[in-house]
């Protein structure tokens, strides 16, 4: 269980944890923040979104001293306006992972996540069942795969994304690739040793704090590796996948119900 006092670093995922349904954080949510930085508590945002969200994820976690991206493989550090971390996916690499899952399960739908500009385009085959709006570049796999990429997406037509899951964990060596899910019914497959538990790690380092004096929030599967390695609490809300209330210290309400600033509320007024 969470130890007494208060931690020295808090880390949220976004979508689904600290955002709401409706693509919003609310104003409580700002101002509990702002409460948590005031403390002397540093704030860090930590989501699967990749660089080209960086201005979205900025206004939705104003607080945050850091953002940890794209699953981990990228790590900003707010008060500088510079990454202090950038890592690349070879195409041969994806092509592989790629390859490996199809034998498995069939035909995927694929798309990358190149560019790291403001608002770049996604690359692939359109899906409809994308959930975001997105800019879209339809391109062929042999195009998309010629260089480095952040991260690949990938969506199975007859399993479902926990299934995929499964067999790419199965099938692909973590020497070549990270695979994870964050809820958007795609696989995504990310650089090797990348994840959010090695991105909080770069940021912990940076400022000198210790894994066991951070506390964290998440809702899915691409959380659970930073469940793993914070050491102060591991916080799950209420509509979170399974596997991550079972990692979990503690539950706290929906992400609609503002369930992480309701926690740290009620963590700053003790």
């Amino acid at each position: 269980m969470a130890r007494p006092g208060l931690p020295k670093l808090i880390a949220t995922d976004l979508d689904g944890t600290l955002v709401r349904s409706d693509d919003t954080v609310s104003a409580y949510t700002h101002e509990v923040l702002d409460r948590v930085r005031a403390a002397g508590i540093r704030v860090v945002g930590a989501t699967g979104r990749g660089p080209r969200l960086a201005s979205l994820t900025r206004g939705d976690i104003r607080a945050a001293d850091y953002l940890v991206m794209a699953q981990g493989g990228w790590v900003l550090d707010q008060a500088e306006s510079e990454y202090i971390l950038r890592s690349r996916l070879s195409g041969p690499a994806l092509a592989r992972v790629l390859a490996d899952l199809e034998a498995e399960v069939g035909p995927l739908s694929v798309m990358v996540e190149a560019l790291e500009h403001d608002d770049a385009p996604l690359w692939g085959d359109y899906d409809p069942t994308w959930r975001y709006p997105v800019a879209f570049e339809t391109r062929t796999r042999n195009a998309c795969l010629t260089g480095d990429v952040i991260k690949g997406f990938a969506r199975s037509f007859t399993h479902d994304v926990d299934e995929l899951l499964a067999v790419a964990r199965r099938v692909v060596p973590p020497e070549v690739a990270t695979v994870t899910q964050a809820g958007l019914n795609y696989l995504e497959i990310c650089p090797p040793h990348v994840d959010k538990g090695t991105g909080l790690a770069v940021v912990a380092q940076s400022i000198g704090v210790d894994p066991a004096d951070v506390l964290v929030f998440g809702d899915m599967p691409n959380d659970l590796p930073m469940f793993a390695w914070a050491g102060w609490g591991r916080v799950a809300v209420a509509n979170a996948h399974p596997a991550l209330r079972d990692a979990a210290d503690e539950l706290t309400l929906s992400n609609d119900e503002d369930g992480v600033a309701v926690y740290l509320d009620r963590l700053l007024s003790n």
